[in-house]
């Protein structure tokens, strides 16, 4: 009996350890859960943006089952001096022809100042290119980007990319 009191004992002092142990095992297994597919960012030298440079991203799509979002993201500092930025998105799907898309992304308003997430100077903004969730066929997919504002190059834009993720179920 006295044996069986000291394992007890020291089951209940060990015990906040295990739980706390198997909360952080838990916590990570899950909170890391992503439904991201593939995102793909092109950093530009001196946060300059030339429209000679057109950055393509390749992925490939393997599950036809899932619908997914396609995102366009913009990361630009405080000093970029327009509320928006026009881009050609251009498309090829597998089996398909190239389609071009001129896009006219939203960076900031009149109310709430830069959309988007910020930390200090820089602003990461991700905007939706497709209205609603997608089925992708299975194969390669790519995209090119190409900025098309007058000015040239184009200042305090620090990196351009794609972001395709699976829609939550």
């Amino acid at each position: 009996m006295r044996s069986n009191m000291k394992q007890l004992k020291e089951l209940m002092c060990k015990g906040p350890q295990v739980l706390m142990t198997l909360f952080f095992v838990a916590l990570l297994s899950t909170g890391c859960g992503s439904l991201g597919v593939y995102e793909k960012m092109t950093l530009f030298s001196k946060h300059e943006w030339s429209s000679a440079n057109n950055p393509e991203m390749t992925f490939e799509i393997t599950d036809t089952t899932a619908l997914y979002n396609i995102y366009l993201i913009v990361r630009h500092t405080d000093a970029y001096r327009y509320n928006n930025i026009w881009i050609n998105v251009t498309t090829k799907a597998p089996a398909d022809t190239a389609r071009t898309q001129l896009l006219n992304i939203a960076l900031a308003d009149n109310t709430k100042g830069w959309l988007g997430s910020g930390m200090d100077d820089i602003f990461d903004r991700r905007a939706r290119i497709t209205m609603n969730p997608v089925k992708l066929r299975k194969g390669i997919y790519t995209f090119r980007l190409h900025q098309a504002m007058r000015e040239e190059p184009l200042g305090y834009v620090m990196s351009a990319g794609i972001r395709v993720e699976k829609t939550k179920p």
